[in-house]
């Protein structure tokens, strides 16, 4: 459909495909270390830290969850996107419900096997469109895509968008994940090419990671505000919805 159309003259290319991007048809499969052999008997997922009581979920019971499906773009960190990904599974907010979450917690380390983590604001994980996801296309997860659950979080790039996700933790203060020790963005958008930290903490100087992130949060609205003023008035008038695409775990996609 797309085919060799260029972002810097095809408009409705350029409202959907962000900076240093690269269309393609394909789902590459990118993780580090190998991937985990999950027995649903013994599978749990766990929501902890700043909430008033501790949940495990079986299979089963996650399962039985209600179910939600999205329409979303992937944008890997290494360059690569992905229009149209189909997505079914069960909304981040609905897990969420699930518990009372103490007032002070605003972020949330995403834990999954192998003691992979990423790192997000709580407020972007209650978005529409951010999901956790068993289906993909029409089809189950493959496990190299991160099956049987994967989180989806459409507006991010695709690393934060962890495979083989096991359990959330809920916390007053940001920490950074797996690639973000490594130096990857602790925020990743793609539209600003947030590909490597430049956080005070990973700089050691500057104004303190609290500020970096107020800082942040009113670029990216001014940013989102930008394209959305490029756009035709009608799109304009549904907000930066679904089609802004996801980044993936552990350098997965």
């Amino acid at each position: 459909m797309w085919g060799l159309r260029n972002r810097h003259t095809d408009p409705e290319l350029a409202r959907r495909l962000p900076p240093g991007q690269i269309l393609t048809e394909k789902w590459p499969v990118l993780h580090a270390g190998t991937v985990p052999r999950v027995d649903l008997q013994q599978w749990d997922f766990r929501i902890f830290g700043l909430v008033e009581e501790e949940r495990r979920l079986t299979w089963e019971e996650f399962m039985a969850l209600p179910k939600t499906s999205s329409t979303s773009d992937i944008h890997c960190v290494t360059q690569w996107s992905r229009f149209d990904n189909h997505w079914e599974g069960v909304a981040f907010r609905d897990v969420l419900q699930l518990v009372n979450v103490k007032p002070q917690a605003r972020y949330v380390l995403v834990h999954a096997e192998q003691g992979f983590t990423t790192n997000l604001p709580l407020e972007d994980l209650l978005r529409d469109g951010v999901l956790f996801a068993y289906r993909h296309d029409g089809r189950e997860l493959t496990p190299e895509h991160g099956w049987p659950l994967r989180l989806v979080v459409p507006h991010l790039y695709f690393w934060k968008s962890a495979k083989w996700v096991r359990g959330i933790e809920l916390l007053e203060h940001d920490r950074p994940g797996f690639w973000e020790q490594y130096g990857y963005h602790l925020y990743a958008d793609p539209w600003l090419e947030q590909r490597f930290r430049d956080d005070p903490e990973w700089l050691g100087h500057g104004p303190t990671t609290e500020e970096y992130y107020r800082t942040l949060k009113s670029r990216v609205r001014r940013e989102q505000q930008a394209r959305l003023a490029q756009q035709p008035q009608a799109e304009a008038a549904e907000g930066p919805g679904g089609a802004d695409g996801a980044g993936g775990g552990r350098g997965q996609a």
